[in-house]
């Protein structure tokens, strides 16, 4: 790619629909010296699905990040211009790739993004909840204990949550984000842009109950609805919030004080202190 200096472009590419790509993402894709991509088989299709030969890639995920993005820096260097995709949507954004912007960065190379494409905004643009603010959470924790703790530390925050999930996962996350949030509205959006997208309207009881054991496949992002109340005096509660947080969780009263801190954007010793002055033991 004919360039005054080399660029690091970031390129956004289809979530689904391999038609929804932009000009200039084609351009970038034909002309880099290097395509440095999360999976180069499903990339190969992309690329030879709109005529551009895919006799540059190279691989580069959250196992090998590390070492390539020392390899794409040297490449960049020497005057090369590499272009990073992920699998869909915009790399960097619960994909690899910010280390290698950051990289970039440091080396005094020029990064550019080739915006297009992201599963977040295409879920919001047609979600029916609140959506002129809202918190993007990233991928949910694996395991059960891990994810109520995510939610203990935001169960009061009041804007919409976004959510990305695996379907295998859903039900079970679903039960235990009904256990910490209480019941709420959400939308659950299924296969976007491709032949069987859907955007399930719901609330998180019904939800619970009715995917618990069922068998749901695709990508999903969830959209849930934010805090309606908000405790906003520090002291106010804290104990029963304590003993609901180590009993829910199975957790000390040290690490109760600590995720309820978190959720209330205070320190620990002040809830702490706010125990001691109610007379609760500390650990």
């Amino acid at each position: 790619m004919s360039s005054p200096a080399p660029v690091l472009y970031v390129v956004a590419t289809p979530i689904g629909n391999l038609e929804d790509i932009t000009l200039r993402a084609l351009r970038v894709l034909s002309e880099a010296d290097v395509v440095a991509c999360e999976d180069t088989r499903k990339t190969r299709v992309l690329l030879e699905r709109h005529g551009i030969p895919a006799t540059r890639l190279v691989s580069f995920h959250k196992f090998n990040e590390a070492k390539r993005t020392a390899e794409l820096i040297q490449r960049l260097r020497e005057g090369a211009s590499v272009a990073l995709v992920c699998n869909a949507g915009t790399p960097g954004i619960s994909d690899p790739g910010a280390r290698l912007v950051q990289a970039a960065v440091e080396n005094g190379i020029r990064v550019e993004v080739v915006p297009g494409p992201s599963a977040t905004t295409a879920a919001l643009s047609v979600s029916c909840l609140p959506h002129e603010e809202f918190v993007f959470c990233g991928f949910l924790p694996p395991r059960s204990t891990t994810r109520r703790k995510k939610f203990f530390t935001i169960k009061n925050e009041p804007r919409t949550l976004v959510f990305f999930e695996t379907a295998n996962r859903l039900g079970d996350s679903l039960a235990d984000m009904l256990e910490v949030l209480g019941d709420r509205r959400i939308e659950i959006a299924r296969e976007l842009t491709k032949v069987h997208e859907e955007m399930i309207r719901t609330s998180l009881s019904s939800a619970a109950s009715d995917l618990r054991d069922k068998t749901i496949k695709g990508e999903i992002v969830l959209i849930v609805e934010g805090a309606k109340e908000i405790l906003s005096a520090p002291a106010s509660n804290l104990d029963e919030e304590v003993r609901s947080a180590m009993k829910q969780l199975g957790i000390s009263r040290s690490e109760a004080a600590k995720l309820i801190a978190s959720a209330r954007g205070i320190r620990k010793q002040d809830v702490y202190r706010a125990l001691a002055r109610k007379g609760e033991p500390q650990d």
